[in-house]
């Protein structure tokens, strides 16, 4: 049976049974989870990098932002307060549409 020890979504064990395997798995306490979504951004960013097209690209990128949504919940907000958040960074600076590198600024 193969060790994955690894943070996985909510219907993960649903799936399994349904193709009769067998699994073990625990629940985690908050600071575990903590220590997993953190594990898990890695693994999913690790992925993201090694994409050889758009459409695997943008797979990742979802598992990303859902690893995203569960770290919102954890600081006490949920993924649309998050998205709010991002809407008024947005509007107050803007986005990376255009580009830009800074390459220095000039101390007053």
């Amino acid at each position: 049976m193969p060790t994955y020890n690894k943070l996985v979504r909510d219907k993960i064990p649903e799936i399994l049974e349904k193709k009769n395997l067998a699994y073990r798995l625990k629940h985690l306490d908050k600071s575990q989870f903590n220590t997993a979504l953190h594990e898990k951004f890695q693994e999913e960013w690790r992925e993201y990098q090694q994409t050889a097209n758009n459409e695997e690209a943008v797979e990742e990128l979802a598992d990303l932002l859902e690893v995203i949504f569960a770290m919102a919940e954890i600081h006490g907000t949920t993924k649309e307060e998050l998205l709010a958040v991002r809407q008024r960074k947005f509007l107050d600076r803007g986005g990376f549409d255009q580009k830009y590198y800074l390459i220095e600024v000039e101390d007053k």
